[in-house]
C-alpha cells in the first residue's frame, strides 16, 4: 500500500518492494499500476479522500468491493491477467465475487507480510493472488508462496504443488453449506452453491449438505471483532496522531470510536471455532457462498437479505471465518444473478491444502458456463 488510501501518506514512495511483489518481479512479472483501495485498506468498499471510488465493470453505479477492488476491477475490465491484494476479514474474495474473477486466501503464513503496512498484528492478514482462471492463481502462487526469513508468521515449509488435475478425483469428498453460521443468503446465491454441488457430483466426486455445528455455536465475525478492534486500534492511532479532522475519512473515525474489548471478552474470543478440525479429517473441501448477495451500489450500508435486515458487516459472515481460522479458500464465479450480476463460490480446504482446493476450482471452472462472460463495458 503506498498511499494507503489516505491524504495522511499522498505521494508517499516505498524504498522497496514487499516480499509478494519482488517474486513476481523475479519471475518475470510486469508492473503496470498500483490500483485502489479504502482508506488503510480497511472496508468492503474501495472509497477513499484521495481517489473516491473504484467502479465495477459490470455495472458502474456498483463497487468492486474491498480493500483490493480496484485490484479486482482491473482484472475483471482486461486491464490486467494478475494482481496481488490482501486481505484480512474478506478482502481478496469479496473484491473477486463483486466482479466475477478468481483469487485465493492462503493458509495464513504460506505468503510473507514482509513489507506490508501495518507491520503488527499479523495474526489474520494474508496477501493473495487475483486473477480471471484457476490456473493464473495457481500459477502465481507457486512463485508467491514459501518464507522469506523475516515474517513471523511465515514459516511454512510444505511444498506447494502448481500442478491440476493430478489427483484422481474420484477419491475426493466435498461438503456444501450455506446459511447457518455465516447468516442469511440470498436465494440466487444459495442457489448457485447448489449448483456447484451438483455440478461435482455429476462428474464423479462424493458430495453430500454438511453443517458444521461450531461455526453455529460461535458466530466467528462476532469473535474476529472483538479481536481485531484492540490489535489494530494501536496503528491507528499511531498513522493519524496529529492529524487534521479533514485527513480523516470513514474507518481511523470508526475504529478510535469503538469502545474497548474487555480483557474477558478479548480472551474469550481467542478461541475460534474448531469444528473444522473434525470437518476435514472427513472432507477434502467445502463448498460454500463468498458474499451473501452480488455486488451492491455504492455506499449501501444495510441490506435486507432474504427478508432479514444487516448491516455491511455482514457481507464477512462467509469470509472471516477463514481469517480466524488460518484455513485456505478460493473464490470463484459459477452463477449469474437475475440482474446480469457474477455470482461466486468459495471452495474451502484444510490446512495448506491449496492444491486440492485449486484442483476443485479448476474441475469447476472446467464446467462452468460462466467461465466465456466478462463486463462489457
Amino acid at each position: 500500500m503506498t498511499q494507503r488510501g489516505s491524504p495522511i501518506f499522498k505521494g508517499r514512495l516505498p524504498d522497496r518492494d514487499t516480499t509478494s511483489v519482488a517474486r513476481l518481479k523475479k519471475a518475470g512479472g510486469i508492473l503496470l499500476a498500483k490500483t485502489n483501495l479504502p482508506e488503510f485498506s480497511y472496508w468492503i468498499e474501495s472509497d477513499n479522500l484521495l481517489s473516491v471510488h473504484s467502479n465495477n465493470p459490470w455495472d458502474l453505479e456498483r463497487t468492486p468491493g474491498g480493500s483490493s477492488g480496484g485490484e479486482s476491477a482491473a482484472i475483471a475490465a482486461g486491464m490486467s491477467p494478475l494482481g496481488l491484494g490482501t486481505d484480512l476479514a474478506i478482502s481478496v474474495r469479496g473484491p473477486a465475487a463483486q466482479t466475477g474473477i478468481t483469487s485465493m486466501k492462503a493458509t495464513h503464513g504460506r505468503v510473507p507480510m514482509t513489507g506490508i503496512w501495518p507491520r503488527a498484528p499479523r495474526r489474520f492478514w494474508h496477501v493473495g493472488p487475483m486473477a480471471r482462471s484457476v490456473r493464473d492463481v495457481a500459477l502465481a502462487f507457486s512463485q508467491l508462496a514459501g518464507p522469506d526469513g523475516q515474517d513471523a508468521f511465515s514459516s511454512s515449509k510444505v511444498p506447494f504443488d502448481a500442478g491440476i488435475g493430478r489427483q484422481p478425483f474420484r477419491q475426493l469428498r466435498v461438503g456444501w453449506m450455506v446459511g447457518p453460521g455465516f447468516g442469511p443468503v440470498d436465494p440466487e446465491v444459495v442457489a448457485t452453491v447448489k449448483a456447484a454441488a451438483v455440478a461435482l457430483r455429476d462428474i464423479g466426486l462424493s458430495v453430500e449438505h454438511v453443517g458444521i455445528p461450531a461455526l453455529e455455536k460461535d458466530f466467528a465475525l462476532d469473535l474476529f471483532n472483538r479481536l481485531h478492534v484492540m490489535e489494530m486500534k494501536p496503528a491507528f492511532r499511531e498513522a493519524t496522531a496529529g492529524r487534521r479532522e479533514d485527513e480523516l475519512y470513514k474507518m481511523p473515525k470508526t475504529m478510535l470510536s469503538l469502545p474497548d474489548t474487555s480483557m474477558a471478552d478479548y480472551v474469550g474470543a481467542g478461541r475460534p471455532p474448531n469444528g473444522y478440525a473434525d470437518y476435514f479429517s472427513r472432507y477434502n473441501a467445502l463448498i460454500t457462498h463468498v458474499l451473501p448477495i452480488p455486488a451492491h451500489k455504492h455506499r449501501d450500508e444495510e441490506f435486507v437479505i432474504d427478508g432479514q435486515k444487516v448491516d455491511a458487516t455482514y457481507l464477512q459472515g462467509a469470509t472471516v471465518p477463514l481469517n480466524v481460522t488460518d484455513l485456505p479458500g478460493v473464490s470463484m464465479r459459477f452463477g449469474t444473478s437475475g440482474e446480469a450480476l457474477p455470482i461466486n463460490i468459495q471452495i474451502v480446504g484444510a490446512w495448506q491444502a491449496e492444491s486440492t482446493i485449486l484442483h476443485v476450482a479448476s474441475l469447476l471452472e472446467s464446467v462452468s458456463s460462466t467461465r466465456v462472460l466478462h463486463p462489457t463495458l
